[in-house]
């Protein structure tokens, strides 16, 4: 599921978990774990973190969540989302996110907090959490696209392209996919190359000057997700979505009762 390798002070983490890299609770406790170990080694000056398959990652495993009654599920998927974004932002080296395909929800989340982006020119960004029963990664996407554009795409689930981003300036270089990881390499080892001791402070000072305490703002977005959670459309919503149907959904009436 979770793959790491080392290539001359380049730590590569591998996201590999087909049909769409949909991680389920264990899978996200495993990438923080390995996010976190790359940055503690001190022979690792740069990670990539990369994903095989048709895309780079499609959130969480929707039908883990659909099948358990309880909130277990549901309270473990979000503190591991919540450790991995973590572990992608702290990480003592700057991180290298090389995206194919599609980079959906938690796949947000992880582009977000990564210091550099490079994309495939088939890449695609969306967050179709409103389509699912949730909330959360506002605060990554806003990292990713100005503010107004992050809501449209918020609320309507709309895509965005690599090329796109690249034009907000938060995708360092849009090539084609068999190209993209030996592009991430080349940048990796021209960061690898310079002082490890100045590369880590300056990815703390980074961390510091953050106007957006990042890990803050996700964990109040996920509160709004339990909320959402309490009030049954989530479960409805999930459940449509396993069983390829469209939702039955209460009027919204219904919702601003006291």
């Amino acid at each position: 599921m979770i793959r790491s390798e080392r290539r001359d002070h380049i730590a590569i983490v591998t996201i590999d978990n087909p049909p769409v890299n949909a991680l389920p609770v264990a899978g996200w406790y495993a990438l923080a774990d390995a996010l976190r170990s790359a940055g503690r080694d001190p022979d690792v000056h740069v990670v990539i973190l990369r994903a095989e398959g048709k895309g780079f990652q499609a959130g969480v495993d929707i039908k883990e969540l659909a099948a358990d009654p309880t909130n277990k599920s549901m309270i473990g998927v979000n503190r591991g989302c919540f450790e991995t974004f973590a572990a992608v932002y702290e990480c003592e080296v700057p991180v290298i996110a090389a995206i194919h395909g599609f980079c959906l929800g938690g796949g947000i989340g992880i582009a977000g907090n990564a210091d550099i982006i490079v994309a495939s020119d088939d890449a695609t960004f969306a967050v179709p959490e409103v389509d699912r029963g949730a909330l959360g990664t506002a605060t990554h996407l806003q990292r990713l696209v100005p503010a107004h554009k992050a809501r449209a795409m918020f609320f309507t689930a709309a895509t965005a392209t690599a090329q796109e981003l690249a034009h907000y300036g938060s995708v360092e270089r849009v090539v084609p996919y068999e190209q993209l990881l030996d592009t991430a390499l080349e940048i990796a080892a021209t960061i690898a190359a310079k002082s490890p001791l100045v590369i880590r402070r300056a990815k703390e000072a980074f961390r510091m000057i953050d106007p957006v305490d990042v890990l803050r703002s996700y964990r109040m977005e996920q509160g709004f997700t339990f909320e959402i959670n309490l009030y049954g459309d989530s479960d409805e919503l999930r459940d449509a979505f396993v069983t390829k149907r469209s939702a039955e959904l209460r009027e919204g009436s219904e919702l601003l009762e006291p």
